[in-house]
């Protein structure tokens, strides 16, 4: 009879294990998550940075094959 006691208390202690580490591993997908969207925002704005500053170039460019 003690050998379902046992049975049942590690099981238990092995669910818990297991809803530990799922809360861990949210935990790491959020801040994950959070990086990248940090990222995609930096990405997106040094884009812009490098479209407005090729802009000019462009324009000159098409002025020296001209010449």
């Amino acid at each position: 009879m003690w050998w379902l006691f046992l049975y049942v208390g590690l099981s238990t202690a092995g669910l818990l294990v297991l809803g530990v580490l799922a809360v861990r591993v949210f935990a790491a997908v959020q801040a994950l998550t959070h990086q990248v969207a940090a990222s995609t925002d930096a990405l997106t704005a040094a884009s812009e940075r490098l479209r407005r500053a090729a802009g000019p170039l462009a324009e000159r460019t098409g002025e020296i094959s001209r010449r």
